[in-house]
């Protein structure tokens, strides 16, 4: 890559570690960005999945208070997500490429839909909130926990297979199977995307490490760091429309790459 490719990486980067922080679906910034500047598609999910690790510690650290109360849920949770995320991983090395390839554009399609749709999801998830002013959370009966791990646990596959937008869908099971204060699952859905990303960037780097194309890995991890603390913070205050613009045109200028 040119300098100035390798500095657009490096802004993607920014950007999808802000976006994941806030609302989820950084990957339809980095992940077209690298396939727009040749990185092969199974290539630039694996790189990714590696860089954006640091861009799930800074914004899951942003909303670490938003987390407190949270151990009764995620300790079903963690595994699901840890458990779904090899699960994505396996079926990514060790389904062909073209299989990959044939899929990935579908997912992408899948993946800006609920980015268009992600107001009313959250409106919806909103609705379902039931602890807005405190730290407790709503009683777990045994059919809500089977659910609820069921849920993230396909949500887990998906995130190890193809990371784009596993926020949102996270944020969905969230509202049916465990609603609470929006920014209390947003926490949640914080810290479950790292143990996907982490999952996927341990195995990557054992199994695939000649796959990695670490100065792109090493240039989203850079910026989604930055961008986590960024998103944490400020993100808030952004225009949700602005946000979600950006991320559909980067995903179409991808997908348009993919398709060509």
């Amino acid at each position: 890559m040119s300098t100035w490719e390798l500095f657009a990486v490096l802004l993607a980067g920014v950007g999808a570690g802000g976006i994941n922080a806030v609302v989820g679906s950084g990957t339809l910034i980095t992940f077209p960005t690298l396939v727009a500047f040749g990185v092969p598609p199974v290539s630039a999910t694996i790189s990714n999945a590696i860089g954006l690790v640091a861009g799930g510690v800074s914004g899951t650290w942003g909303y670490r208070r938003e987390l407190e109360g949270q151990w009764p849920q995620l300790r079903w949770q963690i595994p699901a997500s840890f458990a779904g995320a090899i699960v994505g991983c396996w079926l990514l090395l060790h389904l062909p490429e073209t299989v990959f390839e044939a899929v990935v554009p579908v997912l992408l399609i899948a993946a800006l839909i609920l980015v268009v749709a992600q107001p009313w999801i959250q409106k919806w998830v909103g609705r379902r909130s039931t602890a807005p002013t405190n730290l407790g959370t709503p009683r777990l009966t045994a059919p809500r926990i089977a659910a609820m791990m069921a849920g993230t646990f396909a949500v887990g596959i998906y995130g190890g297979y193809f990371t784009a937008a596993q926020g949102i869908m996270l944020m969905a099971v969230l509202g049916v199977v465990v609603p609470d204060h929006l920014q209390r699952m947003n926490a949640a859905k914080n810290l479950l995307s790292l143990v996907v990303n982490v999952v996927a960037a341990v195995t990557y780097t054992l199994v695939a490490f000649d796959r990695i194309d670490w100065t792109a890995a090493a240039l989203i991890a850079a910026g989604s760091l930055l961008g986590g603390v960024i998103g944490a913070r400020y993100g808030r205050r952004l225009s949700p429309r602005a946000l979600r613009g950006v991320i559909v045109v980067v995903g179409l200028v991808g997908l348009w790459r993919l398709l060509a």
